[in-house]
């Protein structure tokens, strides 16, 4: 068995690549086991809404400069209701922010992040490293992995569990309570007619949430949720009869939509792992926490909690790994997490059904959140910094 004196990242998608950069800043060694070939990642061209707050710690990292030109700002956030005329707008100019947020390829950011690691001799990234079992007790946590058909081990006082949810905390032995919506989620590019203005629209119909964030000079990227049986014959459709029936849930704001790009699907989920008091093992990004993508939160939650478990490495007072040092940071991110799950879930179950007299309560619920600033103040808060 090997050990290593270095934090062991397993996964290294963006919130992995965080937080070994965060933590190289301070000195702090990291290996990180990384399942795809080196650089497979950086031709990922889905989208990534990425919030002011983790804009800033991008900044913080010195890599926002490498993306900015491929990034999109969110200037104003447009919420509206099918059949309604209650709507609101949030603009980043009322809350002194260059943006609310920022649409990029996880390809681009990937890129990014590839090219800081590379310059931090402390940072040791191991590709097609496929963990397959994880294991941990009162000294270390153990990984197993397999690459290129051969089998190795590492073990660390510390592995941080970052695979973005690919059921590697059951071979970790952890659980987790799950909420499934019986959703599927509809992701695509598609050009409208007008230009988009840097306006982010979100537009809650009977079926679920859509979601449209201006990405590039033209385009928008879609996602598109809702049952099961009404998402999944999108797939089949042509591509007219595909905008066709979009434009007829959307409407008119930006126009006849000209055009869409290739269509994928994925089911929907709320889910979270158990209180545990667990020792040298600790999860975090969406292994930590799946959570509907209205209104952008998870990726945002994740790259905070690579943030506040750095923090936590760096300024630890218990020994590092320690049943007292995970509880630490679990009980700095409890408030945030919690409150994201909430939220979006609370937006879907609300949202999405026609009961009697819930849309018309819906509609006055919209049209009084535009004019009472102090709660916009606080959600625009919240979906930038979490707090």
């Amino acid at each position: 068995m090997a050990k290593t004196e270095d934090i062991l990242i397993v996964g290294g998608g963006p919130v992995g690549m965080v937080l070994a950069l965060l933590l190289a800043k301070q000195n702090i060694a990291s290996t990180v086991l990384e399942a795809r070939k080196q650089g497979a990642a950086n031709l990922d061209t889905r989208a990534l809404a990425l919030s002011y707050g983790t804009k800033r710690i991008f900044d913080g990292l010195g890599i926002w400069q490498s993306v900015a030109a491929q990034a999109t700002a969110i200037n104003t956030i447009h919420v509206s209701q099918k059949g309604s005329f209650g709507r609101s707008l949030l603009k980043a100019q009322d809350y002194n922010q260059e943006a609310l947020g920022y649409v990029l390829s996880y390809g681009a950011l990937c890129t990014a992040l590839n090219a800081a690691m590379s310059e931090f001799f402390c940072i040791k990234v191991i590709d097609e490293a496929q963990a397959e079992a994880i294991t941990h007790n009162e000294l270390a946590a153990t990984v197993r992995y397999l690459r290129q058909g051969e089998s190795f081990e590492l073990s660390s006082v510390l592995a941080v569990l970052a695979d973005g949810g690919r059921s590697l905390e059951e071979v970790a032995g952890l659980k987790r309570d799950t909420k499934e919506y019986g959703h599927d989620a509809l992701i695509s590019k598609v050009r409208a007619e007008l230009s988009h203005n840097n306006i982010a629209y979100e537009r809650f119909t009977p079926q679920g949430p859509m979601a449209l964030l201006p990405n590039g000079a033209h385009d928008f990227s879609l996602v598109w949720t809702g049952k099961k049986e009404v998402i999944a014959p999108l797939l089949d459709l042509s591509d007219a009869e595909f905008l066709a029936q979009f434009h007829a849930q959307f409407g008119d704001r930006v126009g006849r939509f000209l055009s869409v790009e290739k269509r994928m699907t994925f089911p929907l989920k709320l889910s979270k792992l158990q209180e545990s008091d667990m020792q040298h093992l600790v999860v975090i990004g969406n292994a930590a926490q799946t959570m509907h993508p209205v209104a952008g939160q998870g990726f945002n939650v994740g790259i905070r909690d690579a943030q506040v478990l750095a923090k936590h490495i760096s300024e630890a007072s218990a020994p590092l790994g320690s049943a007292e040092m995970l509880a630490n940071y679990r009980a700095e991110r409890k408030t945030d997490t919690k409150n994201g799950l909430l939220f979006t879930d609370f937006l879907v179950n609300v949202f999405s059904n026609d009961i009697i007299g819930l849309p018309a309560i819906r509609s006055v619920g919209l049209g009084l959140f535009d004019v009472i600033k102090p709660v916009k103040k606080h959600l625009v808060r919240k979906m930038s910094f979490g707090k």
